[in-house]
C-alpha cells in the first residue's frame, strides 16, 4: 500500500482574549481552518471521508495547557492526529491582569492516492 499524501493544507488562527484559555483559542484556530475548505470531491469520487488521516499542528505560548482530545473531537471527520508546539503569542493586559491567547493551527488531510484514485 502507497503511503498517504497530503492533499489539503489549511491555516488558521484563533484567540481566547479575556480568559486565557489555551484550548479555546486552539479550537477557535482548528474552526478557522475548516471554515475555509469545501471538499466536494469526497462525494464527486465517492471516498469516504472517514478513510481520510487529519494531522493538526496547533502552536501555543504553553502547549501542555491544550486539550487535544477535544481538539480531536472537534473535527468531523478522519482519523484525528493532535500535535500541539510552541508558538502563537500571549499579550498581557497589564492594567486588568491576564491578557490573550492566540493560537495558530495547520491541518493537513492525507488520502491513500493509490487506493483511492489509482495514483
Amino acid at each position: 500500500m502507497m503511503a498517504r499524501k497530503r492533499i489539503i493544507l489549511e491555516l488558521g488562527h484563533g484567540n481566547d482574549m479575556h480568559g486565557g484559555d489555551y484550548t479555546k483559542a486552539a479550537l477557535r484556530a482548528v474552526q478557522d481552518c475548516i471554515h475555509h475548505s469545501s471538499l466536494p470531491f469526497f462525494r464527486t469520487l465517492n471516498i469516504s471521508r472517514d478513510d481520510t488521516e487529519i494531522e493538526v499542528t496547533i502552536g501555543v505560548q504553553q502547549p501542555d495547557k491544550v486539550d487535544k482530545a477535544a481538539v480531536a473531537a472537534s473535527l468531523p471527520f478522519g482519523q484525528v492526529k493532535v500535535n500541539v508546539v510552541k508558538g502563537g503569542l500571549d499579550v498581557a493586559d497589564k492594567e486588568r491582569g491576564g491578557g490573550a491567547v492566540i493560537a495558530t493551527a495547520g491541518v493537513a488531510v492525507r488520502l491513500d492516492l493509490e487506493k483511492h484514485l489509482g495514483l
